[in-house]
């Protein structure tokens, strides 16, 4: 999200869209307001007066060994959002002419503003020249707007407050933009002096806990991703990746790798360092643990994911792919942990939509069988999202003749039958997404293999149609799921073709010969009762 706003009130610019308003009821923001409804320069005073001014050094001492630098983030962050969250109640107030409490309201915001460049510069000590200019813009524009709304609830007149009005709103967006500009400044500052002590560090130590708090700056959203790979991030952490005296850190490196480039400006910058090659020496050097091999595994799915629109310019992974891909099937056949085997299938998948290259790959590998043998394992392939990331791989492989004997020796007819009954056992919504992705893509799986005869009659012996039909009829079977219940008609058909006495003659007129969206519409129109 872009800080450098320019005249939108309704997105104020801060890093801190996942934080939720905190919702108080009236006689604590009364309590609350009582607190500060004082003078804004006599509060400030006293807040940035220290408590002791003797033995400052020791004094700055304490202070930086008690706070990190994830730590300061999150101090700044948190005032950001309160007083991000303030502006934007500050606009919505001037809207209804509520002027008590648009000057209350201000002189909280700046007194916030004061704390936080306060606190920030207490704990840093080293802001720039820019960073100082934009602080004393904002603070004196904050000023400014306090005595401008204390003018505006001393007088009465309607058409004065009127004119008062814009200047107001031109006022605030200033102050918006100000702040925005600020915060990016902060965040840049932190980032830097993070990755400078990645590149200048001999300890492992240092670098370890450098590593660790640009990993929880990631975590903070995009734009703090983008920042970190404009600045060089990509670049310092794969100069780690190539040190042999930092292995001990190679999971921890790449873990934060994966999260940067999740943004276009870490892909570019990974092409530019030559970051895949060096992913698939990491992939293929048996002498690297399981937890690095895992978190390189994290960082190619990220990388391939097919809900970027980004990933075309990556000419160098197809060079790497058959090691890489190669590589994480033995990830996948000698996974430890089910995290471990999430992380390589996922990748697996994700190269599958990349390049079809790949599944000629995988079927070369024998990964149809590993796979089909790892879904017996219920340690290994323990969740719906594991159970997603193999249907992927084996939608995207159905599309091979080839492939259809590797799912009848594998028994993989069966297993596709055990996904259609895929359920979430904990309502939580995302498990639930998953398990209909699972029934979506065993069903188009299939669909696809079903044109071998071989496999279409393993399907109707295991009783694949009447689970299909009541996937169709029963809306709470399928979750509601649109995906799901279209997926199940285009299997239902094929395997009708190949065996047409499995359907009883009203779900052949209902399910079968109408057209595909008449089937739909019918279908979406059920009852329950109807099942």
């Amino acid at each position: 999200m872009a800080f450098k706003g320019e005249d939108q009130l309704d997105s104020l610019p801060l890093p801190v869209q996942r934080m939720h308003l905190i919702q108080v009821d009236s006689v604590q923001r009364w309590m609350e307001d009582l607190k500060l409804m004082t003078d804004c320069e006599c509060m400030c005073i006293l807040q940035s007066k220290p408590i002791s001014i003797e033995k400052d050094e020791q004094n700055e001492l304490i202070i930086s060994s008690q706070y990190s630098t994830c730590d300061n983030l999150q101090l700044l962050l948190k005032r950001a959002w309160i007083i991000s969250t303030e502006l934007t109640r500050i606009a919505q107030k001037l809207e209804k002419n509520r002027w008590q409490r648009v000057h209350s309201m201000t002189v909280r915001v700046n007194c916030h503003v004061r704390s936080m460049i306060n606190e920030y510069n207490t704990l840093t000590r080293n802001s720039s020249e820019e960073m100082q200019k934009y602080e004393k813009l904002l603070t004196d524009k904050c000023s400014e707007f306090t005595a401008f709304t204390e003018r505006c609830i001393q007088t009465e007149d309607e058409q004065i407050l009127k004119s008062m009005k814009s200047c107001i709103n031109e006022t605030l967006t200033t102050i918006a933009q100000y702040f925005g500009q600020l915060i990016e400044l902060v965040l840049t500052h932190e980032a830097q002096n993070l990755l400078r002590q990645i590149e200048l560090s001999d300890s492992v130590y240092i670098t370890e806990s450098a590593i660790s708090s640009l990993f929880s700056l990631t975590q903070e959203g995009a734009h703090l991703c983008r920042i970190i790979a404009k600045e060089g991030g990509v670049v310092a952490l794969f100069k780690i990746c190539r040190q042999d005296c930092f292995r001990c850190l190679y999971p921890q490196t790449l873990r934060t790798l994966a999260s940067i480039c999740c943004v276009e400006e870490g892909m570019h910058q990974l092409e530019k360092v030559d970051g895949i090659p060096c992913l698939a020496d990491i992939l293929t050097d048996n002498t690297h643990s399981e937890a690095t091999h895992a978190e390189a595994a994290a960082v190619i799915a990220q990388i391939t994911s097919p809900h970027l629109t980004f990933t075309q310019h990556l000419s160098s992974f197809l060079e790497n792919m058959e090691e890489i891909v190669t590589a994480l099937v033995k990830l996948c056949q000698e996974a430890s942990s089910g995290e471990v085997f999430l992380l390589a299938s996922a990748a697996l998948a994700n190269i599958t939509f990349f390049d079809t290259m790949a599944c000629e790959i995988l079927l070369q590998l024998n990964a149809m069988k590993i796979l089909l043998a790892a879904c017996s394992d219920k340690h290994i392939v323990d969740t719906p999202y594991s159970r997603d990331q193999v249907v992927t791989i084996l939608a995207n492989m159905s599309v091979l003749d080839q492939c259809a004997s590797e799912i009848i020796q594998g028994n993989g007819v069966q297993l596709l039958m055990e996904m259609l009954f895929e359920r979430s056992s904990s309502g939580n919504s995302a498990e639930v997404a998953a398990c209909e992705r699972v029934q979506q893509k065993s069903a188009v799986t299939l669909a696809r293999l079903s044109r071998d005869p071989e496999v279409a009659d393993a399907a109707v012996k295991l009783s694949c149609i009447p689970r299909l039909i009541k996937l169709c009829r029963s809306p709470t079977e399928r979750n509601n799921s649109d995906s799901v219940l279209v997926a199940c008609l285009a299997a239902l058909r094929r395997l009708a073709v190949m065996s047409p006495d499995g359907l009883e003659d009203l779900d052949f007129q209902q399910l079968v010969k109408p057209r595909l969206v008449d089937s739909f519409l019918l279908c979406t129109n059920m009852e329950e009762s109807f099942v």
